[in-house]
């Protein structure tokens, strides 16, 4: 399945800095607002240490990771839900995104402009909130106009239910809130899914920092913390710079060293994606053969017949049963055929709900 995410943020707060050190696509990245007009896409590897182990094993021909697709959005102004700036155009990039990866500065530099003139991730995050719940409003209210009449008359049920969940949505954006604060049902859902709404989608607030701040964060990190604790919402401190300066070293054995120079244990960039998996609900399961090792990204609670509908529809139409080991089992064991041996591949149905790292076959009729 598709994952995309979107990177937003104010103009020279590190958004095509980041997105390159994700992706093999180069933003330009410039100190001055704007340097990204149209909406760079790229895409990056989701890391797995799992899936690399179970290739050692398997020595397939092919081993393929899942996926994440990055966008890097051109940076918002004040007005932007009016057109200012590239509003309109950035505003219609993120509807296409499942995502939204804030991006914060949280550093103290004279020599990189801030769109303000001063530092203040706080009052940065809220100028770009306000933009999109003002969008939303918009949206909310257009949909309002064309059920009230029915609504008021009382005899379309349907009508009087999405009539009430549009105005739930409408108070929480009036009073400054996004709607993913608005604890809405299934249903309810439902009810507003055609109109894409930006401030519905699950964001993560990424905290670029100097370097000296990688590990511990600061001040400005703090104030971001403070603000969002009632939100729903990951955040992640990174060094987009260093982050840079990682990716461009060529050697797995030259970005280990650099980051135990650093005290990291791993790229910021890895625990970013990964946290977008967290954020998303997401997990992965493995097909393991000698042709190819993959990974396949699927929705948590994603039962058998689903999980093999991401491989193809007809997987899931035609679904018999699914056989299951763990990865842990696998590679513990060292091999299917080990696994089948002790009795640790199950066979399952229809109902079986997919764990992480499950690795699977499915059998099938068209």
């Amino acid at each position: 399945m598709a994952l995309k995410c979107g990177i937003v943020g104010l103009p020279n707060v590190g958004k095509s800095t980041l997105f390159n050190c994700l992706s093999n696509a180069k933003a330009q990245a410039a100190n001055f607002p704007f340097c990204t007009i149209d909406p760079n896409v790229g895409t990056i590897t989701v890391p797995d240490e799992r899936l690399n182990k179970l290739a050692e094993l398997v020595k397939p021909q092919n081993i393929l990771p899942t996926t994440v697709e990055i966008v890097d959005i051109a940076g918002l102004v004040k007005g932007a839900s009016k057109g200012e700036g590239l509003g309109n155009k950035f505003l219609g990039n993120i509807r296409e995104c499942n995502a939204i990866l804030h991006v914060l500065r949280c550093f103290d530099d004279d020599n990189v402009i801030h769109v303000d003139g001063k530092v203040n991730p706080v009052a940065d995050k809220e100028i770009i909130d306000t933009e999109l719940q003002l969008k939303d409003l918009e949206s909310v209210d257009a949909k309002l106009k064309k059920f009230e009449k029915a609504a008021k008359v009382g005899n379309d049920k349907d009508a009087v239910k999405v009539y009430n969940t549009l105005l739930k949505v409408k108070e929480t954006l009036e009073s400054g809130q996004s709607a993913r604060a608005c604890a809405l049902e299934d249903s309810q859902l439902e009810h507003i899914a055609d109109l894409h709404l930006l401030t519905i989608k699950p964001v993560m607030y990424v905290c670029n920092v100097d370097e000296a701040s990688a590990k511990t964060g600061n001040k400005h990190v703090d104030a971001v913390k403070e603000a969002i604790k009632t939100e729903n919402a990951e955040i992640l401190v990174i060094t987009a710079q260093m982050e840079s300066e990682i990716a461009s070293l060529e050697t797995f054995e030259e970005k280990q060293m650099f980051l135990a120079e650093m005290g990291l244990e791993e790229p910021g960039v890895n625990k970013l994606i990964k946290s977008a998996y967290k954020l998303l609900d997401l997990q992965t399961y493995f097909t393991a053969g000698v042709k190819e090792v993959r990974a396949w990204t699927i929705n948590k609670g994603f039962k058998a017949p689903q999980a093999a509908g991401v491989i193809h529809t007809d997987f899931e139409k035609g679904f018999i049963k699914a056989e299951v080991m763990s990865y842990t089992d696998f590679t513990t064991l060292g091999s299917e055929a080990a696994c089948r041996e002790v009795g640790k591949l199950r066979i399952e149905g229809k109902e079986y709900i997919v764990a992480d790292g499950d690795v699977m076959h499915f059998r099938f009729n068209v």
